[in-house]
């Protein structure tokens, strides 16, 4: 079952609850999407430790409801 864009945000924002999230669906299906994350969370971490963060948020829902993520993460300036 396909995961709305809604859900992506509102599960990202249960672990970084200050995050500024941006979802885009690339295909109209409600299953492959873009992802721009700003969160204070990301301060003094590597892209991969951000992407981390994020995927830790999203959980059980990668490679199931959520099959293809392109993800963009930064700290605020």
């Amino acid at each position: 079952m396909p995961m709305p864009a809604a859900e992506i945000e509102r599960v990202i924002k249960q672990t970084l609850p200050h995050a500024e999230v941006n979802i885009t669906d690339l295909a109209g299906d409600n299953d492959h999407y873009a992802a721009v994350v700003v969160s204070s969370a990301f301060i003094g971490k590597s892209k991969l430790q951000q992407h981390q963060l994020v995927y830790k948020a999203l959980g059980g829902h990668m490679g199931g409801a959520l099959h293809a993520l392109q993800l963009q993460t930064f700290a605020p300036k």
